[in-house]
């Protein structure tokens, strides 16, 4: 959706019918708030000589083996960054560090409207 790669920021207007308009994270109350964690990002895309979304990326392909990001992008040079992703390693202690700042920040706002977030979790039935 853009936030974690920092395409988004205080000063984005988001055009009507975006469906991030609707979700509590994009707030304009939440928005200034949860750029602490883009900020987080870019320090160590800083580090890694990355981009932020690489970092988030990356960050998701260390916890654990079987977590796969299945990131979307409609544009061929953002899929290329994307790959890049998995080139990026965090040591024990790098991996703690970033974990740790995870952990410490409180995003603000709901992830999905009510609407969409009923559907969370739901599994289609077994056809039988």
């Amino acid at each position: 959706m853009g936030f974690l790669t920092g395409a988004i920021d205080e000063a984005t207007r988001l055009a009507e019918g975006d469906i991030r308009g609707i979700e509590g994270r994009f707030a304009p109350e939440n928005l200034p708030h949860n750029m602490g964690l883009v900020d987080l990002l870019r320090t160590w895309a800083d580090r890694k000589d990355a981009a932020p979304g690489q970092i988030a990326l990356a960050w998701l392909l260390a916890q654990k083996p079987w977590i796969v990001p299945i990131p979307g992008t409609t544009q061929m040079a953002h899929m290329l960054q994307n790959t890049g992703a998995a080139g990026i390693t965090f040591s024990e202690t790098e991996l703690t560090k970033l974990n740790d700042a995870v952990r410490a920040f409180e995003v603000r706002g709901a992830r999905l409207p009510d609407a969409v977030q009923v559907f969370s979790d739901v599994e289609a039935p077994e056809r039988g």
